[in-house]
């Protein structure tokens, strides 16, 4: 297998890997040019910067996974639907220089009639399982819309989106209660943040609970600074608080960047639910293994 160069193209930021035939990262890289920042045509100009120097032989594929499936992206992949395995995945990639560069395909499921999707999230989850080699478990991904996606036999049987993120950004930013909170967020405070998920978990209304944080900023029952903090322990603390936590006997695997997944790890282990941490290296070892498959097969 010739080494593989790897980009994770999401809306707001593009990752590049150069990985060599066992799978090991020899150079990562990481530029503000989200799909969102790219104009139709200009694709191959940003691939090309992003990969500068870096050696393409005759064979060698460049693998791409994220947004830039979209319809906003590069060119829209499909979406296989579940329950979906690494060989549906590998099966339905999408060429956009046919034996050079793809696209991996998304995913999608339905929940009451009501379809769901994902885009990046499904090749972190098949790396996870490849780095952590199981084939089953609970995973949430924790972002501006969390994942939480559940695997049996391998396969990724169920999703469900939750638009935590974009939430907070919402209330932080847009509503009566930003005028309550300082302009930066600072460092996250432990003790307001676990405060904000109790809170969550007593009120089970998030319309409810979200106008708490106003209420304690006018009683001086909780510093400016603080609330931030229990503002997001408050929307994380409503997303798990719709999960069956109670049933989960395993861990669930918190897949991100530290930045991401420490809130989350605080919060379930405050619900006395445990949990093991697989870092953003889950994308190039799913996008590795599809590369390696794919190459086989050819």
């Amino acid at each position: 297998m010739s080494p593989l160069i790897a980009l994770d193209w999401g809306t707001s930021s593009l990752r590049a890997a150069l990985i060599d035939e066992q799978g090991q990262v020899l150079e990562e890289r990481t530029f503000a040019r989200g799909i969102l920042t790219v104009t139709a045509g200009e694709f191959p100009l940003v691939l090309a910067q992003a990969t500068a120097q870096w050696p393409s032989p005759p064979g060698a594929l460049i693998l791409l996974s994220g947004m830039v499936g979209s319809r906003q992206g590069w060119m829209e992949a499909r979406y296989c639907p579940c329950p979906a395995g690494f060989a549906d995945i590998c099966a339905a990639l999408t060429w956009v220089e046919p034996g050079r560069i793809a696209i991996v395909p998304g995913l999608s499921c339905e929940h009451d009639g009501v379809p769901d999707v994902m885009r990046g999230e499904e090749t972190q989850v098949f790396g996870a399982l490849q780095l952590l080699d199981i084939g089953h478990g609970a995973f949430v991904l924790p972002g501006t819309h969390s994942k939480w996606v559940r695997v049996a036999g391998s396969r990724i049987e169920e999703f469900r989106t939750f638009m935590t993120g974009e939430l907070y950004a919402l209330l932080r930013q847009h509503s009566i209660l930003a005028r309550t909170m300082p302009s930066a967020d600072g460092e996250l405070d432990t003790q307001a943040f676990e405060l904000g998920v109790g809170q969550a978990q007593r009120s089970a209304n998030l319309l409810h609970a979200a106008f708490s944080v106003r209420a304690l900023s006018l009683f001086d029952r909780m510093p400016a600074a603080a609330l931030p903090s229990y503002l997001s322990g408050l929307v994380i603390g409503e997303e798990l608080r719709s999960q069956d936590l109670n049933a989960q006997a395993e861990p669930v695997i918190v897949i991100g960047s530290w930045a991401l997944t420490e809130r989350y790890t605080l919060a379930l282990r405050m619900l006395g639910v445990r949990t093991f941490q697989a870092d953003a290296q889950s994308t190039w070892r799913g996008l590795w293994a599809i590369a390696r498959a794919q190459q086989r097969a050819g």
